[in-house]
């Protein structure tokens, strides 16, 4: 068990949502930052740097989005509907753009084949939760 669902877990108030689906996206959106830290980092050792401007750009837009959405999905949705749903808006737009781009140096970088993959993770768990909050 993920200690995002062990806290959920040990919350003394009401958790409004549910709760698996809360915790999967807290772990998606860490893995995501992560993911993107790593993904610039690797980026900025490349042959070919300036064709991965636009990559390491959006590694870290979408780790500063997933960062910012973990603070507030993790203090429970009941807080404002408007905020949450907004984060994790930009958030899906966020994480799209950047496994976008990543999947077009897949081929030759191994790194962005992975960072894109969480990105997608991300931006799915992100989705279902921003629906299931409307």
């Amino acid at each position: 068990m993920n200690y995002a669902r062990q806290l959920l877990d040990t919350y003394p108030g009401t958790v409004n949502i549910d709760a698996d689906m809360l915790a999967a996206t807290i772990d998606a959106l860490s893995d995501c930052a992560q993911a993107c830290i790593a993904d610039a980092d690797a980026d900025l050792r490349e042959q070919d740097l300036a064709e991965m401007v636009e990559c390491i750009r959006l590694c870290l837009d979408c780790t500063d989005i997933c960062t910012a959405t973990i603070g507030v999905v993790s203090r429970h949705p009941g807080g404002d509907a408007s905020v949450t749903g907004t984060l994790l808006e930009a958030c899906v737009a966020t994480c799209d753009s950047c496994a976008d781009e990543c999947e077009q140096h897949a081929r030759h970088h191994e790194h962005c084949r992975i960072c894109a993959e969480a990105c997608r993770r991300c931006e799915q768990a992100c989705r279902e939760l921003r629906d299931a909050l409307k």
